[in-house]
Order: C-alpha cells, then sequence, then structure tokens
C-alpha cells in the first residue's frame, strides 16, 4: 500500500488520506465481505461488524447508521462519490471531502491476486464479481469511518496536537522538502562576510569589476572618494579585504585594514559608497626593561629588548641630564617601564613612562606626567627647567648684536656674528643660565680663553673672551652657578663677553630666542602627580622584567596605607 501511494503525484496523495487509511487497517478483502454480509436477506444493520484480527481489544462498536458520526460519514462519502459522477465545484468541499479514487482499480487488482492465490474468503468471487457502485460508496464510507470519524466526542474538549516522531516516510519524490523550501523562499535575505586574499598581479579595478558587480565608472568615483587611494591601487599579493554582496552580487560593503590599528570601511548609500574610518583600540600593556651599560648606551638598551622607536625616545629624555658620551661608565644601571596597545598579539605606539638610571657620575630618575606628558622627577621638577636670558647678574650695555650676515670692516666679506657682546669690566662674575654639564673649557688664539655648557634641555652655551674659567671640564654645574670671570683674551678690542646659544647645532640670536619657562611641579598639581608616580616608581624599585601590571603595584599601595 505504502508503494502505491509513493507513487502517485503529490495532489493525490492528499486527497487519498481516509481511503488510504481505511484499506491499510482493515484490508481490502475484509470490506469486501463486510458488504457482501450487509447485503443478505433479513440482515439487521446492527448485527454487521467490522472483521478484526483475532488479537484486536473488544468493544470496538458496530456500524449503526443512526449514530450520528456515522451518518455524517455516510453523507461526505455521498458528496465525494457524486463529485465523481457529476461536476461539483472544488470549492463548496471542506477538505476532509475531497478524496481521488484513481487508486481504487489498482487496489481492487491486488485483492483479486491474494484472494485467487490464498482463497481465504470464497464466499466472494473477485474476478467474477467486480466492485459496483454500492461497493465502492460502501468503501468511502468505511474509510471515512475509520478515520477518526467514530472517536469525534463533542463533550471531550480536545488538547492541542503534536507529533515528535520520525515514520521514516518518504511523502516526496526525490527526497525533497517543499516545506524546507517554502520557508527558506519566505526567509529574509542576510549577507554574509567573505574575504578575498589578493594573488599576485591582481589589480582592484579588475577585481571590482569582475567579482564585486562593480562598473568601471563606480570603481573610478570610488577611488577617487577614497582618503587615501593607495590603499587600493597599490597593494601587495598577501593582503586581504573583507566584503559583503547584496542578492544581485552587487558590492554592498567592504573593509580593508591600512595596519593593524587603522582601516577604512565602505557602505552602500544609494549609488554611492559611505566611507568611514576604523581606529583600532589596543589593551594597554606594561612591561619592565633592565640592563647594565656595556658599551654604547643606545647599544646597551636595545640589547634588553627595548624597541628602535623606545631606544630613541629614551635616548632623548636622558641627554636633558646625561652627556653619553663623557657621563656614562661601563657597569651603570638602568630600568625602563614602557607602555605599549597590544592588538592581536602585536605591540604598538610603545611610549616610555618611567626611567631610572644608577651611574656612575650620575643617578636619575624622572616620571612621565600624563597631564602634560612630559618628564618630572619625583619631587616635580621638570627636565625643561627655566632659562636664564643672561648669564650674569646686573644691567651692561649691548655692544654688539647677533649678526649671522655681518660684512667684515677690512676685507668686506661676510663674516658671522654669531652671538652677542656685552661690554663689561675684566672680572665680571660669569653665571649658568640653566642646569648642565661643562662640556669643555680651553683656549684659543682669537676666542681666548673660554667655556662651553651643555644644558639639560639641550641647548648648549659658549663664553668667550674670559680671564678665568671657575669649573672644569665634565663638571655638573647648577643654574645661577658661577663659572668664569669676564675678560679681554683672544682677538677682542676691549673688556667684553661674547655669549652665544646654540640650538640642534646652529647658532641662535639669544636675545630673541624662545627659551623654557620654569614648568617644575607645586601645589595640587605636584601631589596629584606623585600620586600617579606612585605605581610606576614601584614597578622600578621591584625590578620584575616582562610584562607587569602598574594597577597591581597602585592597589599594593593602597593596601599599605590602609593598614597604617
Amino acid at each position: 500500500m505504502l508503494r502505491i501511494l509513493h507513487s502517485l503525484p503529490r495532489t493525490h496523495k492528499l486527497l487519498l488520506l481516509p481511503v488510504a487509511t481505511m484499506v491499510t487497517v482493515l484490508g481490502a478483502q475484509k470490506l469486501i465481505t463486510t458488504y457482501h454480509d450487509l447485503n443478505q436477506p433479513q440482515t439487521p444493520l446492527e448485527s454487521v461488524l467490522v472483521p478484526l484480527p483475532s488479537d484486536s481489544a473488544p468493544g470496538v462498536p458496530s456500524l449503526r447508521q443512526e449514530r450520528t458520526p456515522v451518518a455524517e460519514a455516510i453523507d461526505r462519502a455521498s458528496r465525494a462519490l457524486d463529485a465523481t459522477r457529476e461536476h461539483i465545484p472544488l470549492s463548496e468541499l471542506t477538505a476532509t471531502e475531497i478524496v481521488d479514487l484513481d487508486v481504487i482499480p489498482s487496489a481492487e487488482a491486488s485483492m483479486a491476486s491474494d484472494a485467487a492465490s490464498h482463497d481465504a474468503h470464497p464466499r466472494v468471487a473477485l474476478s467474477d464479481s467486480p466492485l459496483d457502485d454500492g461497493a465502492l460508496h460502501m468503501a468511502i464510507v468505511l474509510g471515512t469511518i475509520t478515520s477518526g470519524m467514530l472517536n469525534v466526542d463533542d463533550s471531550v474538549e480536545i488538547a492541542d496536537a503534536t507529533s515528535y516522531e520520525d515514520y521514516g516516510v518518504e511523502l516526496y519524490e526525490d527526497d525533497v522538502s517543499f516545506l524546507e523550501l517554502e520557508l527558506a523562499a519566505e526567509e529574509p535575505f542576510v549577507p554574509e562576510w567573505e574575504t578575498h586574499i589578493v594573488e599576485p598581479g591582481e589589480t582592484f579595478a579588475v577585481l571590482a569589476q569582475n567579482e564585486l558587480g562593480l562598473g568601471y565608472s563606480e570603481v573610478l568615483a570610488l577611488l577617487d572618494d577614497l582618503p587615501d587611494p593607495r590603499m587600493l591601487t597599490h597593494w601587495r599579493a598577501g593582503h586581504s579585504f573583507d566584503y559583503q554582496l547584496d542578492e544581485t552580487g552587487r558590492l554592498l560593503a567592504l573593509r580593508m585594514m591600512k595596519n593593524t590599528r587603522e582601516g577604512v570601511l565602505l557602505e552602500r548609500d544609494s549609488d554611492q559608497f559611505a566611507i568611514t574610518a576604523i581606529e583600532r583600540q589596543g589593551e594597554p600593556v606594561q612591561r619592565l626593561y633592565a640592563g647594565s651599560v656595556t658599551g654604547s648606551f643606545a647599544r646597551s638598551a636595545q640589547a634588553t629588548g627595548l624597541s628602535s622607536s623606545s631606544v630613541t625616545e629614551l635616548t632623548r629624555i636622558l641627554q636633558k641630564k646625561l652627556d653619553f658620551r663623557r657621563d656614562s661608565r661601563r657597569g651603570d644601571q638602568f630600568q625602563v617601564l614602557v607602555e605599549s596597545d597590544m592588538i592581536d598579539g602585536e605591540t604598538l605606539d610603545s611610549r616610555v613612562l618611567a626611567v631610572k638610571y644608577d651611574g656612575e657620575r650620575m643617578d636619575l630618575t624622572v616620571v612621565r606626567n600624563t597631564t602634560d606628558d612630559n618628564f618630572y622627577t619625583p619631587e616635580g621638577s621638570s627636565l625643561d627647567p627655566a632659562f636664564a636670558r643672561r648669564p650674569f647678574e646686573g644691567n651692561y650695555r649691548l655692544s654688539s648684536n647677533f649678526n649671522p650676515r655681518r660684512l667684515h670692516p677690512v676685507t668686506g666679506r661676510v663674516s658671522p656674528h654669531n652671538g652677542t657682546d656685552f661690554a663689561m669690566p675684566i672680572g665680571t662674575p660669569i653665571t649658568a643660565p640653566a642646569n648642565g654639564r661643562v662640556e669643555r673649557v680651553g683656549n684659543h688664539h682669537a676666542a681666548g680663553r673660554y667655556i662651553v655648557v651643555r644644558h639639560d634641555n639641550g641647548y648648549r652655551t659658549r663664553y668667550l673672551h674670559l680671564s678665568q674659567p671657575l669649573v672644569s671640564q665634565g663638571e655638573r654645574v647648577t643654574m645661577g652657578e658661577r663659572i668664569a670671570l669676564s675678560g679681554n683674551t683672544g682677538r677682542s678690542t676691549g673688556p667684553h663677553l661674547h655669549y652665544e646659544v646654540i640650538v640642534n647645532n646652529t647658532p641662535v640670536n639669544a636675545m630673541t630666542v624662545e627659551l623654557p619657562e620654569n614648568t617644575s611641579l607645586s601645589g595640587d598639581t605636584l601631589i596629584a602627580f606623585q600620586r600617579q608616580a606612585e605605581p610606576m616608581l614601584a614597578a622600578l624599585e621591584s625590578g620584575e622584567t616582562g610584562t607587569i601590571s602598574v594597577a597591581n603595584y597602585e592597589r599594593d599601595n593602597d593596601s599599605d596605607e590602609s593598614l597604617q
């Protein structure tokens, strides 16, 4: 029976359910036997029972026509049979009244074959007595009844029904689920991100037309709108980008990273693309590096694992106080606390947070202040202290200005005057305009006795025509300290001081150049800085190299304070 049902079209399967249920449960031969017994004379209607197997449960009701469910079943069967004889619009029938009787002839032939071979019911000769209209009518009635009409009870409330079992019956050919297809057709289109890896010789213009559904004019317009079109025109094999296509295969969105941190997102907006910059925020990670000077300071610092950019920043910080060529010694110790942004396992934008240098000739500890991004000592002193405009006390006449294009009075040639001359008596005290270290003390036939001082902010100053130096080479000096006495030595036309300020190895006008002001911290600003510097100073003192958490040192300090 299942083979017959499986071979029918879908519409026939849906129409045939009542008859298929009846034939499967009762068997075609028992149906005809019931019909034969019903036509015997003097047979009361209520005595006609449906034959069932011997192991069936008792209590099967008789087919009494006066019972309402049976009457309804006969009425529905009659209407269905009338539909085979004359035209009845389907709109006038309910779903349970529509049946397909094409299977009856095949079922009748199958029953005749079974009866001839087994001769189970010799009272009916199927080959000689084909089913007439009455038999067909009876078959439809019993099929309708066995489909559940006898179980209807209007007095019983029927709960919601469902099924969780897979009966293993393939109801459709080729194992196609029309329900899944219908559901899939109703689902909205959701674009998915795909990744394209650039191959050697591949260009965006060709790829966009072949794979992304863009026209040549659209590609040109897109490149014109990009802030950096080189991202798409100068890519290399192995680079990748992500993209989305719409239902028609046209580019919907494109995402490309210029580097680990920066990228661009293109999103279709009508006939144009909206462009949004991408900037990924990394997780800040702190790491402590420690080492000792074994040769040049830069190489010693790089040997600890510091990046080239961190070494450059570290050198720039320390050289304001430390002359590496003269002040650094083999065996000097240093610790450097560096913070970097971590993105996908890559460290980016490293920046020095704190430095501690323990040397034979100088000790220095500085911490970055996040408020102004400058470095200060733990006491709040700046690495860029105030710089005095004049290197002496009192007022003295300016006898010759700074003039890089001055003409020599005898030769007529350009003879630059790279300093400022102050007329003053011999022996006038000369003071250091800022903190620094004496770089050179010497004597020259034209400059006479002279001194060169390198200051903590990187500036250098020179003092010529002196009568007597008061400091030695390599000595540390502080702002306002006496370093020499003025004089009239060398090639000079009278007692005076020749004073020069040199910035980035270039002489500048000492009277007009912008000089650092006093930026040391004080008051509430100093208290806030020292509070911020505590965990970083604790990390330097710990000497625990490698990745650390400054926040942990801050929590430890808070715990210590709570115990006091």
